[in-house]
């Protein structure tokens, strides 16, 4: 039977507001300190290998445990999952508030516990999201996820750069790891409104390969397209703040970076949200793959504060166009019939761990090129060669989106 929930108007109900509450509070723990942990790393080493390694480990542990834990998401509770993968989150920065000034030389367990915690909430979160909603809200629920990051980007940040300015380095720091961890708490409290909706059947472990394998199916293009997708995140993800530290030598001037960007991606997802049909999201993601390579190339001009602000001004703006149209048609591809929907827990499972080799990749990439050379012109070719990736993930799935437009205006 059918337990998901039908919303034929697009409306967002009580459970998908809770489930937007529990994502913004763990977006806002990660917010806290996450936007500097790189740069924690890169003040204790001056190693962009430090930091590469910290990063590829927490992904091969990501992939490791979507897959491992695909069966208890199945079989078992996934709630339980979702509040375990925040509590290691919160563990994770008491881990790195007791190991204070030796925490670099812990790089890869704190890799591990950080991979863990990440795959645990992302497996969990992604298949209730896909439970509590349906393809006619959730463009509106992703604009609304994506807006809510941005508004807590716009002063979470900010917040935590101006008390690391403010208490100063290490007690900076402990004030805003200690201030993540509470807010990860708060987190679990509110998960516990959110209703568990039992799966049936047993995990199927080689549904990731299989998907890969069916020759006809839209599946094999879809996740090449998420690889595509995983390997723009990693590296920006990590480099783009180290980047503008190193220039500026200031957490406030990051977190003013933050405040900025975060302020136009608020506006363009709730834009993008709000206008961007099913039948547009094959020219909506074009036209955001293209930007987005085209907001790179002022950093050519040369590492600066202004051009990188520039650069990130621009992917916020356009970055919702790139990401809402892949993440809503894949997950209509999963809900397409009652087989599919029965399949979920895997499907969410092939995702995850086809956006983590991308991830895998573009970290090893990175490595790769600063093992040979750190100097600003390699940095520059590395992220305009890394950030067009996402005009090959909209290559991957022109064809799905092309179908889903057909569709969408035959129905009309």
């Amino acid at each position: 039977m059918n337990t998901r929930p039908q919303h034929r108007d697009g409306r967002l109900d009580g459970q998908t507001i809770l489930l937007l509450a529990v994502n913004g509070l763990f977006v806002m723990a990660t917010a806290l300190s996450g936007t500097y942990f790189g740069v924690y790393i890169w003040k204790a080493s001056n190693d962009y290998f430090k930091l590469g390694w910290f990063t590829l480990i927490t992904h091969l542990c990501m992939g490791i445990t979507f897959w491992i834990a695909g069966n208890a998401a199945k079989e078992r509770n996934k709630m339980i999952l979702l509040r375990l993968g925040i509590a290691i989150s919160a563990g994770f920065y008491a881990l790195v508030l007791l190991l204070k000034g030796n925490a670099i030389n812990y790089i890869w367990l704190l890799g591990l516990v950080q991979g863990v915690a990440t795959g645990l909430f992302w497996l969990a979160y992604n298949v209730v999201y896909f439970e509590a909603t349906e393809p006619d809200n959730r463009d509106k629920f992703n604009g609304w996820a994506g807006t809510i990051a941005s508004s807590i980007g716009i002063v979470v940040p900010w917040t935590s750069g101006w008390l690391i300015s403010l208490l100063g380095g290490d007690n900076g720091y402990r004030a805003i790891f200690i201030s993540s961890a509470c807010v990860f708490v708060a987190a679990i409290a509110t998960s516990f409104f959110i209703r568990n909706r039992k799966t049936s059947g047993s995990y199927h472990w080689r549904w990731p390969y299989k998907l890969l394998k069916e020759r006809g199916s839209e599946w094999p293009t879809a996740l090449g397209a998420l690889a595509s997708q995983g390997v723009r995140e990693s590296v920006f993800g990590v480099l783009i703040g180290v980047l503008i530290y190193v220039q500026t030598g200031s957490e406030m001037k990051l977190g003013n970076f933050m405040l900025l960007t975060s302020a136009v991606g608020f506006a363009s997802f709730l834009a993008t949200g709000k206008w961007l049909k099913p039948k547009w999201r094959y020219w909506g993601m074009l036209t955001g793959a293209v930007a987005l390579i085209a907001v790179i190339l002022p950093m050519f001009a040369g590492f600066s504060y202004g051009t990188l602000l520039a650069f990130g001004l621009g992917a916020a703006l356009f970055f919702p166009l790139y990401i809402l149209p892949i993440t809503a048609a894949v997950f209509d591809l999963i809900g397409r019939d009652e087989e599919s929907v029965g399949r979920r827990v895997e499907y969410v499972v092939a995702r995850e761990l086809a956006l983590n080799v991308g991830r895998i990749v573009g970290m090893a990439v990175f490595m790769g090129v600063i093992s040979f050379s750190k100097t600003p012109l390699a940095m520059k070719w590395l992220l305009l060669a890394v950030g067009s990736s996402p005009l090959l993930s909209w290559l991957f799935m022109r064809k799905v989106l092309a179908r889903g437009k057909r569709a969408e205006l035959s129905e009309g």
